[in-house]
C-alpha cells in the first residue's frame, strides 16, 4: 500500500497536525513527551518534529511542507505594534463573577442606566457584545458566556478585553467560580475591577470580601494596593454610576488606543441565519476601520459586506476599534471565535477561505483553531462535569497538564478546572476540594502529613503523579464513568397472535405462530397492529404446547404470557409482535 501525502505548513500546532492525521489529540501529545517535548494542544512545533513523531508512531504518512495564499498575505494581517498615529478607543469590559451573585442584574441595571440617558440605547439582550454611552463616551461590554469561553477569546486572538469587572455577593463572599475568574484575568493580564454586590441586602459584609480578596493576592486601593472596589446594588442601582466612571478613569489610566489605517480585523462575536437576509455576524473590531462593501475573511467563509450595522440594527457608513457590529453578507455562517480580517478583492478572500479552513493567528499568547473556540464556548448546560484542582511543580508543567485536560472534553463530558497553581497542595487546596466536591491531582508535588490527615478526614480524595499521560489516563477513565451508557437493541424474531386465552390490567396470555426468527426468554416485544406501533410487553412466560420452554422458533406455535408494564393497551388477533433483547452498553472516550 502506497504511503498517504499529507500537506502541512512549516510550523503547527499540535492540536491541527492530530487533526491532518486523524489521530486523538492526546496520542500525539503523549508521544512527543515520550520524546521529551512537553507540548500542549496549542503548542505550535516545527516540520522537522512533526516527522519525527510520525516516524515513532509508525504511520504509513509522508509530510510535506504546504505553500499556500495564506503564506503570503499573513505578514498583511499580522498583529503590529501600535503606531504614532493611533488614537484613542473604548474600553471593552468583560463581566464575571459566581453563579448567583448578580452579574446578569449587574449587566441589566447598566443596560438600564444607558437607556433612561438616551431613549435609543443600541442594546440587545440577546447578543454577545455591546455598546452604552455615558457621560459622552463610549463603553463596550463583552458578555461571554463563560469563563473559559472568556479564556479563549482573550489568550487566543481578542486582545480587546481590557478591564475584567468581577462581580461579588456581600453576603456570600468569594466561591469557586471568583477564583476562576480572578485566575483568567491575572492570566489574561487585564485590569481588574471588583463589584461588590448586593449592599442593600441583610448580611452583607464588604469589609469581609475586603479581606477574601486580599487572601487571594488583590490587594485593594484604600488599603495600599492598585485593585479597584466598587460597592453596587444591581437592585437599586446604587454604585452603578461609580463603577461606569471607574471603568472610565481605569480606561484613561491605560490609555487606550489602535490604529485606524491598517487594514480592519476584529473577531466573530455571535452568527445566526437571519429570515430574509441570510447569514448574520455579530463580529468586534481590533484595528482598522470597517465599512460596506468591503471583502472580509472569517475563518472557511468570507464576505462582500452587504449591510454593516450597530448591534441594534441601525445601518453605520464605518465603524471604528473596540466597536461591536452587525455584518450581513457572508456566503456561509462564520464561527463564533474566528478572527476577521479584509482582503483585497473577491479573489483573495475566497482563496484565503477554502485553502485555509482552519488558520490560526499567532500571537503573543499561542494560538488556537476555531473549531477549539465554539467546543468550549457552545457547552451546553446539561453537560456532565469532573470537578478537579490541579497542583505542579513548575509553570510549564501546570500549562502542560491544563492544556493536555481540554483535550479529553467532549460534547457530552468535560473536565471542570475548579483551581490550578504551582506548589504543594494546602490547606486552601482542601478546603477548596471539599466545598466544590473536587478531586486533587498532584504533579510532581508533595503533601504534608497534616494534609494528607485533613484529607483523610473529610473524605477529600488527592492523586498524585510523576507522569503526566498517567494522570491524563486516570481522568479519562473519570470521564468515561460519567458517559451515559449507550442503550443497544438486538431483533430476535415475529409473532402473529392467533388467540387471546385471558386479560387482566397488568398481563394478557394469548397464542401465535412465530413467522420469523426465534423467540427467547426473557425478552421484550413491540406491538403492531396494521403497521402503528401501540405499545411495548415484557415476555414472562412462553410455553410450547403445556410445556414451559426457553425458545420457540420459526414455523412453531406457541403461548406467552406477556406483562403489559402497567400500560392501559390491548393485544388483538392478528396483531405483530416484533421481540427484542435490549442491552445497556458502557461506553469509553
Amino acid at each position: 500500500m502506497s504511503e498517504t501525502i499529507i500537506s502541512i505548513e512549516p510550523v503547527i500546532t499540535v492540536g491541527a497536525l492530530a487533526e491532518k492525521l486523524q489521530l486523538p489529540v492526546t496520542k500525539l501529545i503523549t508521544e512527543l513527551m515520550k520524546n521529551g517535548v512537553m507540548a500542549t494542544v496549542n503548542e505550535r512545533i516545527d516540520f522537522d518534529t512533526a516527522q519525527i513523531i510520525v516516524e515513532e508512531l509508525g504511520l504509513d504518512v509522508k509530510l510535506v511542507i504546504l505553500k499556500s495564499l495564506v503564506d503570503d498575505v499573513a505578514v498583511r494581517y499580522k498583529p503590529k505594534v501600535l503606531s504614532d498615529k493611533a488614537v484613542k478607543r473604548p474600553p471593552v469590559v468583560a463581566v464575571m463573577g459566581h453563579v448567583d451573585h448578580g452579574k446578569t442584574s449587574l449587566l441589566d441595571a447598566i443596560r438600564s442606566t444607558n437607556i433612561a440617558a438616551k431613549e435609543a440605547g443600541g442594546i440587545t439582550q440577546h447578543i454577545s457584545a455591546y455598546q452604552i454611552e455615558y457621560q459622552a463616551r463610549l463603553i463596550t461590554f463583552l458578555d461571554t458566556p463563560g469563563h473559559e469561553a472568556f479564556a479563549a477569546i482573550r489568550e487566543h486572538g481578542a486582545h480587546l478585553t481590557d478591564i475584567v469587572v468581577i462581580v461579588i455577593a456581600a453576603d456570600d463572599g468569594i466561591k469557586p467560580q471568583t477564583i476562576e475568574a480572578i485566575r483568567f484575568a491575572r492570566k489574561a493580564g487585564v485590569k481588574i475591577i471588583v463589584a461588590i454586590n448586593k449592599i442593600d441586602k441583610e448580611g452583607a459584609d464588604p469589609a469581609r470580601i475586603k479581606q477574601q480578596l486580599s487572601e487571594q493576592d488583590l490587594l485593594i486601593e484604600e488599603w495600599g494596593g492598585d485593585i479597584v472596589v466598587v460597592e453596587v446594588s444591581a437592585k437599586t442601582k446604587q454604585g452603578i454610576d461609580k463603577l461606569l466612571e471607574m471603568i472610565l478613569l481605569v480606561s484613561d489610566v491605560e490609555d487606550l488606543k489602535a490604529d485606524t489605517d491598517v487594514p480592519a480585523s476584529g473577531l466573530i462575536i455571535e452568527s445566526h441565519i437571519e429570515q430574509g437576509r441570510g447569514p448574520i455576524a455579530y463580529a468586534l473590531i481590533e484595528a482598522g476601520i470597517l465599512k460596506p462593501a468591503t471583502f472580509i475573511v472569517a475563518g472557511s467563509t468570507y464576505a462582500k459586506i452587504r449591510n454593516l450595522e450597530t448591534t441594534d440594527g441601525r445601518a453605520i457608513k464605518e465603524a471604528y476599534p473596540a466597536t461591536p457590529v452587525k455584518i450581513t453578507g457572508f456566503k456561509k455562517l462564520p464561527e463564533f471565535g474566528d478572527s476577521f480580517r479584509t482582503a483585497l478583492n473577491e479573489k483573495e478572500a475566497r482563496n484565503l477561505s477554502v485553502g485555509n479552513l482552519n488558520t490560526t493567528l499567532t500571537y503573543d499568547n499561542g494560538s488556537i483553531g476555531s473549531s477549539e473556540l465554539i467546543r468550549m464556548i457552545n457547552r451546553k448546560n446539561q453537560i456532565q462535569k469532573f470537578n478537579l484542582i490541579i497542583k505542579a511543580d513548575v509553570k510549564g508543567s501546570l500549562t502542560s497538564v491544563l492544556d493536555s485536560l481540554k483535550s479529553l472534553d467532549t460534547d457530552e463530558v468535560a473536565v471542570a478546572i475548579v483551581s490550578s497553581g504551582v506548589g504543594s497542595i494546602n490547606e486552601n487546596d482542601l478546603h477548596l476540594a471539599h466545598s466544590s466536591r473536587a478531586i486533587i491531582y498532584g504533579f510532581n508535588v508533595t503533601l504534608s502529613t497534616s494534609s494528607a490527615q485533613q484529607a483523610q478526614r473529610d473524605h477529600i480524595v488527592i492523586r498524585q503523579y510523576k507522569v503526566i499521560y498517567e494522570l491524563l489516563d486516570d481522568v479519562k477513565k473519570e470521564l468515561t464513568a460519567l458517559l451515559q451508557p449507550e442503550i443497544v437493541e438486538t431483533d430476535q424474531g415475529r409473532i402473529i397472535v392467533k388467540a387471546i386465552f385471558n386479560t387482566n390490567k397488568n398481563e394478557i396470555i394469548c397464542g401465535g405462530l412465530v413467522t420469523k426468527g426465534k423467540i427467547v426468554m426473557p425478552s421484550l416485544a413491540k406491538i403492531y397492529r396494521d403497521d402503528v406501533l401501540i405499545g411495548e410487553v415484557e415476555l414472562i412466560n412462553l410455553k410450547r404446547g403445556q410445556v414451559n420452554v426457553k425458545e420457540v422458533v420459526e414455523d412453531e406455535l406457541c403461548g406467552m404470557s406477556l406483562s403489559l408494564l402497567n400500560q392501559k393497551i390491548s393485544i388483538n388477533i392478528d396483531d405483530r409482535l416484533e421481540f427484542f433483547v435490549r442491552q445497556t452498553l458502557s461506553r469509553s472516550l
